[in-house]
């Protein structure tokens, strides 16, 4: 990463990844563990929107936004060669986010329109400055990532005006600015899980001397993606079609099909890189269950929750880890309490699943799949606060 020493800023503020993933992962839990309080009755929030529907909102535009924009902060000075978004700059983005949370958060209070406009507001800055930082640095390759997160400030809007009649505008829709978000999420996955995935196992494998190293990226790559981006084109334009599950269905066992070339079983002995894969296995089978519900076969919240805890939350623990490692000059190595997140962030993701096909026992399991996953997050939040909010090290780095 492009690098100039800040001595006057504080370590949090030096780069995008530290505030988000540290602010993410603490709302990701905050927010679930509000949920099951009010799915037990003990809380009643004081959000303009319906509670269901805001737990919907907040997993996608308040947790999965903020790791979106850690991500893309700390990618871009990677892809342009310019330095990073800090100080200030960082702290208004920060302070726009967070904004968000709070408005939706109390729009029952305070109306509908505030917490709309604010919420809106961090997704379509977090396009332009991302945008302006791509044209800047001519990498016009990956203008499509950020024509994505125009896409979910897209969702957020759409989101707000379904989700909250106060506004005097809702539209007629069913969940369409959510599944357009899931939608948006599901399509970085499969592109920059695409890219990192076989990019760090190569890696990894060359510098252990392995001779059998991941497939390149060729046509069947840029296949299984077009196939995936039509699959959930059709889920977003007709979500109970047959063509959609068909086409994600398709979409899923591709996915596979790529995972296979990615030689994941070669990584168990680095969980840091172990979870890249299981994060993508992830995608794929969130893909599969979600056309089985389009058809009819499982229940919908097991597609979606497949999708967003299963797919979304492995996938954004992996890079979140890494990342925080990586970048901050620590070994690229996963310790005691990193496994543990991983463990945590799939066995709630599995008992969601499980809940959902379990009516008779639907809130005890749906308690431990919340309990676990926002677990996960906390637990993050908790190992890695030192590594997100303190100084870099002074020792170089151990190999990897």
């Amino acid at each position: 990463m492009p690098s100039t020493a800040r001595p006057d800023l504080p370590p949090f503020l030096q780069h995008g990844f530290r505030p988000f993933f540290f602010l993410g992962a603490l709302w990701a839990a905050l927010a679930l563990f509000l949920w099951l309080g009010v799915l037990a009755g003990a809380l009643s929030l004081p959000t303009g929107m319906d509670a269901t529907a805001w737990h919907r909102h907040e997993m996608l535009f308040g947790y999965l936004s903020a790791i979106i924009a850690a991500f893309l902060l700390t990618a871009i000075p990677n892809w342009t060669g310019r330095l990073p978004l800090r100080g200030a700059p960082l702290a208004g983005l920060v302070l726009l986010w967070a904004l968000g949370r709070l408005a939706v958060l109390l729009s029952g209070w305070t109306g509908s329109w505030p917490a709309l406009l604010l919420d809106v507001a961090f997704p379509a800055t977090l396009a332009f400055v991302a945008a302006r930082e791509i044209a800047a640095g001519r990498n016009l390759r990956n203008l499509p990532v950020v024509a994505l997160v125009g896409l979910l400030a897209l969702a957020s809007l759409l989101s707000h005006l379904e989700a909250a009649p106060a506004t005097g505008l809702e539209l007629p829709t069913e969940m369409l600015g959510d599944r357009l978000a899931v939608a948006v999420g599901a399509a970085l996955v499969t592109l920059i899980g695409g890219r990192i995935v076989p990019s760090f196992t190569t890696n990894w494998l060359k510098a252990r001397g392995a001779a059998a190293l991941p497939a390149p990226f060729g046509a069947l790559d840029k296949a299984m993606m077009v196939l995936s981006g039509l699959a959930l084109l059709a889920w977003l334009a007709a979500p109970e079609s047959a063509a959609a599950g068909l086409l994600l269905l398709a979409a899923g066992l591709g996915t596979v099909v790529r995972l296979a070339r990615w030689r994941g079983a070669a990584t168990v002995a680095e969980p840091l890189l172990l979870v890249l894969h299981l994060g993508y296995a992830w995608l794929a089978l969130a893909l599969a269950v979600m056309g089985l519900a389009t058809l009819g076969a499982v229940p919908r919240s097991a597609g979606l929750h497949a999708m967003t805890a299963g797919a979304f939350g492995t996938m954004t623990l992996a890079v979140m880890t890494r990342a925080a490692l990586g970048h901050t000059g620590r070994a690229l190595t996963a310790d005691g309490w990193t496994v543990a997140i991983y463990a945590l962030a799939s066995l709630g993701a599995l008992a969601r699943l499980v809940a959902a096909g379990i009516p008779e026992a639907y809130l005890p399991i749906l308690d431990l799949a919340g309990l676990a996953w926002g677990g996960a997050f906390l637990l993050y939040a908790i190992r890695y606060a030192p590594v997100l909010l303190g100084p870099r090290p002074s020792r170089p780095r151990q190999p990897a």
